[in-house]
């Protein structure tokens, strides 16, 4: 992750950063609560320097250019920082969103953890979608399995998160995916540069999801691959005689699980690494996660991302 140098996150903070533990969210029942306690929880933690204690809002600031009209000069800012910046007209800072949400059905397993990688990636979407009409920027919501089966136009207004959240309640994994197609069919719903953020575990062919995200970025999308895995995919925590089943197709087949884990996890590692290495190449954000990360590490990519834009 590339981070930026203006934006810090104090992760060790007590009272209601907590919220942003995977752990404590799911004690949460309702998702509007969730995303909201995410957020709070997130901001908690975060300074942006050198605004300290000034909260996300900086980055609605620019850095002062002569020839800037001295009115829009911040001068709360530059009592703070003594440097001068001014506010952002609204055309300045908008981004518009899109949360593309996988509903495959291998999303929906869990082995040890009372969140599976769905219930997972539908609190961060939600998160995220509150973060963004936070700051008035549109957002809307695509959900896909072999092709698009939900599509909400980007808006920035506050009752935009209503449908966005009662879209993501109504969410069920369902069978096979075509990330291909759908992320096809999403540049093609997009309107001007936008930003897609893809909620998926990825368990695929990496060579139609690389088509996908290059014709993305063709388009002139800013893109950020969400990986999310469970705990278990990413730590193999099983020995002896183990049963696996394929969520998918329902094959089963029992091995030694101790015989298998080292070239298991090699395996793994190196379908995470080209994925990194492929996103890196084409400029596009990769944030391997699992069920047991915190979600403030997805937040402070979509600000990191935000800010680099402007």
């Amino acid at each position: 992750m590339r981070l930026a140098p203006s934006i810090t996150y104090n992760a060790g903070m007590p009272g209601i950063q907590q919220y942003v533990r995977p752990e404590v969210i799911r004690q949460v029942s309702r998702l509007d609560l969730r995303a909201k306690f995410i957020v709070q929880g997130f901001l908690a933690g975060l300074h942006a320097s050198p605004f300290h204690g000034f909260s996300v809002e900086f980055s609605e600031h620019r850095n002062y250019v002569p020839g800037d009209d001295l009115k829009y000069i911040d001068w709360n800012v530059y009592a703070k920082t003594g440097k001068f910046y001014v506010k952002k007209f609204q055309a300045e800072t908008n981004m518009t969103g899109y949360l593309v949400m996988d509903l495959s059905e291998s999303m929906g397993w869990t082995f040890r953890q009372e969140m599976t990688k769905f219930e997972y990636g539908i609190c961060l979407a939600a998160a995220l979608g509150y973060l963004m009409i936070h700051q008035q920027d549109p957002v809307g919501l695509v959900t896909f399995d072999t092709e698009i089966r939900e599509a909400v136009p980007p808006r920035s207004k506050r009752t935009q998160l209503g449908t966005i959240l009662a879209v993501l309640s109504s969410l069920r994994p369902t069978g096979p995916t075509n990330i291909e197609q759908a992320l096809t069919q999403v540049s093609a719903l997009a309107r001007g540069k936008s930003l897609i953020m893809l909620f998926s575990d990825l368990l695929t062919d990496l060579e139609p999801v690389l088509n996908g995200i290059h014709l993305l970025r063709h388009r002139g999308h800013e893109v950020i691959l969400f990986h999310i895995l469970d705990e278990a995919e990413v730590r193999f925590p099983f020995d002896g005689l183990t049963e696996f089943e394929d969520v998918e197709s329902a094959e089963r087949l029992t091995l030694d699980a101790r015989a298998i884990k080292s070239d298991y996890l090699q395996a793994l590692d190196e379908h995470c690494r080209r994925l990194r290495d492929e996103a890196a190449r084409i400029d596009v954000d990769y944030v391997g996660m699992d069920t047991s990360v915190g979600f403030d590490k997805a937040l402070l990519e979509y600000l990191i991302q935000r800010q680099r834009r402007f």
